[in-house]
């Protein structure tokens, strides 16, 4: 855990729904990251083919959290993706990052966090959640740990979500700047090893060697909200 002398929150210019003490005991129990998609990875704005990007900066931050996931735990985390709609960029993003699957074309998100636990043998409060509006706050009302990508233009939905304890922290960028590489750094923090990750990175050492062999182990499973059954991809 980080330095006492060290406040790791003051680094931060989010909003804290909980105090950070709390945040960090939701963090220790954490075995899953399971992220939302639009309004997340991105600012929400669609492609003519209904797909949406992500940031090569958040791409970056989900691999430097399962390896400080894996330092602290010695255990890969399970990494999931869900989305309401069908888009290509997400599937691209959990295949080449090794994520373990992709829920999408699911419009009541508790369901896919039902299978997510069972599949995964998880608790609720083992998952954390990075999520933006309110089709997600059926999860975020179950999970352990909650991250909301912050946004200007909807203070009533940020005021419900305070006073409803849908949300731990909302991170001061949205989708579309960032946000999901605040949250993972504001998270990396808490664990007093964002340095030691970094370093591993950064060397290419045996360590981060051997977690990336782990990592690499996972294939994508693909689960849609037709009875939330596997597909094989055309």
């Amino acid at each position: 855990m980080p330095d006492p002398d060290q406040n790791i929150g003051d680094l931060f210019n989010g909003k804290f729904l909980v105090g950070t003490d709390s945040l960090q005991q939701k963090l220790r129990l954490v075995k899953a990251f399971l992220f939302d998609w639009d309004g997340v990875f991105n600012d929400g704005e669609k492609r003519e083919n209904g797909s949406s990007s992500f940031s090569e900066v958040d791409a970056m931050a989900t691999n430097l959290l399962r390896l400080n996931h894996y330092l602290v735990h010695q255990k890969i985390p399970i990494v999931a993706l869900l989305s309401g709609e069908k888009n290509i960029s997400a599937f691209t993003l959990a295949e080449r990052e090794h994520f373990h699957a992709v829920y999408f074309k699911v419009k009541h998100k508790i369901n896919a966090l039902s299978h997510f636990c069972e599949n995964y043998n998880l608790q609720y409060e083992e998952v954390a959640f990075f999520f933006d509006d309110v089709l997600d706050f059926s999860v975020s009302a179950k999970v352990g740990l909650r991250i909301m990508l912050g946004r200007d233009a909807n203070p009533l939905l940020m005021k419900y979500v305070q006073d409803h304890q849908l949300a731990d922290y909302i991170t001061a960028n949205d989708g579309g700047r960032y946000g999901v590489r605040e949250g993972i750094e504001l998270l990396m923090g808490f664990t007093g090893k964002y340095n030691q990750s970094l370093d591993h990175r950064i060397q290419f050492s045996p360590l981060y060697q051997e977690y990336l062999s782990q990592r690499d182990l996972a294939v994508p499973e693909y689960f849609t909200a037709d009875h939330l059954r596997q597909i094989v991809r055309q």
